[in-house]
C-alpha cells in the first residue's frame, strides 16, 4: 500500500510471531507502546484472533504509566493523561472490536525538562491521589507534577551537586517498590554539564535511590530498571540484554538476549515485554556493542516467559517506526482503542508486511 510521502499519511507495515495473538490472549493484556522518534502511542490488542492496532499521536512520546482508571503519557513539554471510557467501547466501529478506551482529557505543561519515565506512586498526602513521579532527565532529579509548577524536584543522586538543565548524567529510568521509585538508572556517575557523552558507553549503573550508592555499575547504556517479584531487573540496552540484579552484591545474570537496543519493560503473569529498537547512526548509539549488527537489529516487543528466558512471541516494525521508548502492559484489556484530541498529526495506516 503505497503513500505520497507528503500526503498527511504516515505507512506503519508490521510482523508478528503466530504465537502473539494467543499470547496476548492468554495473559489478558493489552500493550501500550509509545515511540517518540514517530511520535506516537500505540495500543497493541487481540480481536477475533488477530492482532490489532490503536495509533495515537503525542509529540515525542515517551514514558507512559498505567493506573487503575487512567494512563499518564510523557510527551514534549508535558504530560497527558488519558481517563478510562470503556463504557463506549462497545459503540466505536468496527463494533465488538474493542472492551476498553482511553480519552486524552487534560495536560500539564512541564517545560522541556526531557521527562523519561513515569510511574505512578502511592497514595498519600489530604487529598490520599497518587502522585506521578518523573525521571526528569534534563535537571538530573526525580520530579512530581504540581498545578502551580512545571515540576517539584525529589530526589537527585548525590553525585549532583545542584539542580541544573545540564542533563549531567543521563539519569533516565526509575524502579518502583511499595509506591515509592527504589532504585534509578544513569548513563554515568558525572557531575559535569552532560558529562555522560564523554565517558566509555560502559559507565552506566543502577542507584539505590535510598542511599544513592551504585547498585551495580558496568552496564552499557541501561535503562528500564524494575522491581518484580521481589528481584530487580534492569536492561542492558547497548548489549541488547535482559538481566537480573543481586542488589547485595552487584552481580548480574542475563535473563534473555534481545535483537535490538532494549528500552522499555514491562511484567504481567510471568511474561516480561521489552521494547526493541533500530540504532540511529549518531555519535552516542554508534560505539554500543550491538551497533557492529546494525543491520540485524528489529524494531518492535520481544515477549520472554520468565521462567525459562525464551522468548515465546514477538512484533516487529517493518516500516513507519524506528525506536521504541516504552511498553506497559493493561491488564484485563483485549483490545484497547485510544482517542481524544491532543492536536493535528499524520493518519496512520497499518498493514502486515509481505513474507
Amino acid at each position: 500500500m503505497a503513500r505520497e510521502k507528503d500526503s498527511g499519511v504516515t505507512e506503519v507495515r508490521f510482523h508478528h510471531s503466530d504465537s502473539l495473538p494467543a499470547v496476548l490472549g492468554q495473559a489478558e493484556c493489552s500493550l501500550l507502546v509509545s515511540t517518540y522518534q514517530a511520535g506516537q502511542l500505540v495500543a497493541v490488542g487481540v480481536s477475533e484472533e488477530r492482532v490489532n492496532f490503536s495509533f495515537h499521536r503525542f509529540d515525542q512520546a515517551m514514558g507512559v504509566a498505567v493506573g487503575a482508571d487512567q494512563v499518564a503519557v510523557g510527551a514534549r513539554g508535558q504530560v497527558w493523561f488519558l481517563r478510562e471510557h470503556s463504557e463506549i467501547a462497545p459503540q466505536l466501529e468496527p463494533k465488538g472490536r474493542h472492551d476498553r478506551c482511553l480519552l486524552a482529557r487534560s495536560s500539564t505543561v512541564t517545560g522541556g525538562i526531557q521527562g523519561h519515565e513515569l510511574a505512578w506512586g502511592a497514595p498519600g498526602g489530604a487529598d490520599n491521589e497518587r502522585p506521578l513521579w518523573i525521571v526528569n532527565t534534563l535537571f538530573s532529579c526525580l520530579a512530581t507534577i504540581h498545578p502551580d509548577y512545571n515540576f517539584v524536584p525529589q530526589w537527585r543522586p548525590p553525585f549532583i551537586s545542584e539542580l541544573a538543565a545540564e542533563d549531567r548524567c543521563h539519569l533516565n529510568g526509575m524502579a518502583m517498590r511499595d509506591g515509592a521509585p527504589a532504585f534509578v538508572t544513569v548513563m554515568a556517575r558525572t557531575n559535569e554539564t552532560g558529562g555522560w557523552r564523554k565517558l566509555p558507553k560502559n559507565s552506566g549503573a543502577v542507584l539505590d535511590v535510598a542511599t544513592g550508592e551504585p547498585v551495580t555499575t558496568g552496564l552499557t547504556m541501561p535503562h528500564s530498571p524494575r522491581w518484580h517479584d521481589g528481584s530487580l531487573f534492569v536492561l542492558n540496552s547497548g548489549l541488547g540484554r535482559l538481566e537480573r540484579v543481586d542488589p547485595s552484591n552487584g552481580s548480574r545474570e542475563v535473563v534473555a538476549l534481545l535483537p535490538g537496543y532494549a528500552r522499555g519493560l514491562a511484567f504481567h503473569r510471568g511474561l516480561a515485554f521489552v521494547g526493541l529498537s533500530r540504532i540511529r547512526e549518531t555519535a552516542v548509539f554508534g560505539e554500543v556493542p550491538i551497533a557492529e549488527f546494525h543491520d540485524q537489529l528489529k524494531c518492535g516487543v520481544g515477549v520472554i516467559d520468565m521462567s525459562t528466558g525464551a522468548t515465546v512471541a514477538t512484533l516487529e516494525f517493518a516500516t513507519g517506526v524506528e525506536e521504541i521508548f516504552d511498553v506497559q502492559a493493561v491488564p484485563q484489556a483485549r483490545c484497547l482503542a485510544l482517542g481524544g484530541s491532543v492536536g493535528d498529526g499524520d493518519e496512520v495506516w497499518v498493514v502486515p508486511a509481505p513474507g
